[in-house]
């Protein structure tokens, strides 16, 4: 392969670069009253948002009916040619159907425009041409027209796609503002993958609790914090003074800071050397704003307090690591 063809594949893809991000920065002119009127239509939805398109618009339907779904707007996709043998009884009178042509003139999509009017069904159009029939069949038209695909012969969908799938994700992220949508919701719609364990994990799902917590008293040796860590092996020990509060920790660090200093591990009580007023974290906080606290203090480990500051569990990136937060 010559030096001229490989920077003629980077031209080429520049250039598609360059005619989709174009293409993309176009659709802001189209966010006017149709576009609102769209977004009323779906937020009143009493029931689902039905996605219908063919071919590459298929395709793109299918994701936005999913990003819909998964941000507070229940909704599905339906192939329009299965819709024409008996798919079409899955739409009910209280949905509305969001239809998707770049030409507004996809056979699939006219042959069942007509029956879906007739229910009462709401319509809204995304289309590039707002003058096609699907756009005059619509109850509101949402354009996603485009200059140029960014394909050189002009033929295969590739700009018009890219802003279909952006005006969808316009629509689902206005809606979710919309319904007041929290990262809790969020969480509930992605149970599975890091991303759920993410949202889903609070810092007493993966602590260490009771007898598996590292702590020793004030009065305890600095010998007998050692062996409490080696049996827990969490890297650290709490300290608790008299009254059961976590007055300070004592790490594998501070054994490495402290052995140049020829203390006697069997008589020196920990309290003569623990870190007083440790970064805590309490339980009920998720795990992930745990790690990012980790992150920022650039330490290695936590212990978990409640409101009086006695301690409830402790944890290390580790544990985060293992509980796939990380």
């Amino acid at each position: 392969m010559t030096d001229s063809s490989i920077r003629s594949f980077r031209e080429l893809g520049e250039r598609v670069i360059d005619i989709e991000t174009a293409a993309v920065s176009g659709l802001k002119r189209f966010l006017d009253n149709n576009f609102e009127h769209a977004c009323e239509l779906l937020l009143n939805c009493r029931g689902r948002v039905i996605v219908i398109g063919m071919g590459k618009s298929g395709h793109i339907g299918g994701k936005i009916a999913a990003t819909l779904a998964s941000t507070g707007t229940p909704a599905f996709f339906v192939h329009p040619g299965e819709a024409s043998h008996g798919d079409l009884g899955m739409i009910t009178e209280h949905d509305v159907v969001l239809g998707i042509s770049n030409s507004g003139e996809t056979g699939e999509l006219l042959a069942i425009a007509p029956l879906i009017k007739r229910r009462g069904v709401k319509l809204v159009s995304m289309t590039g041409n707002p003058k096609s029939t699907l756009a005059e069949l619509a109850d509101v038209h949402v354009c996603i027209a485009v200059e140029q695909e960014a394909c050189p012969l002009g033929l295969a969908p590739t700009s018009s796609t890219t802003a279909t799938l952006v005006m969808g994700d316009a629509l689902a992220v206005a809606l979710l503002n919309a319904r007041g949508f929290t990262a809790d919701d969020f969480a509930m719609s992605h149970p599975g993958g890091s991303l759920g364990r993410r949202l889903l994990l609070h810092i007493h799902d993966v602590m260490h609790s009771g007898e598996r917590m590292p702590m020793v008293a004030e009065q305890a040796t600095i010998s007998e914090a050692l062996l409490e860590m080696s049996r827990k092996g969490l890297g650290m020990t709490g300290i608790a003074n008299t009254e059961g509060k976590l007055a300070g920790i004592f790490t594998d660090g501070d054994l490495r800071r402290i052995l140049d200093q020829r203390i006697d591990l069997h008589s020196t009580p920990i309290a003569q050397v623990m870190t007083r007023n440790p970064v805590t974290i309490q339980p009920d906080v998720l795990a992930a704003q745990g790690l990012k606290l980790m992150e920022d203090r650039k330490i290695n480990g936590l212990f978990v307090v409640d409101d009086q500051g006695i301690p409830q569990g402790a944890l290390n990136m580790h544990d985060l690591l293992k509980a796939g937060v990380m």
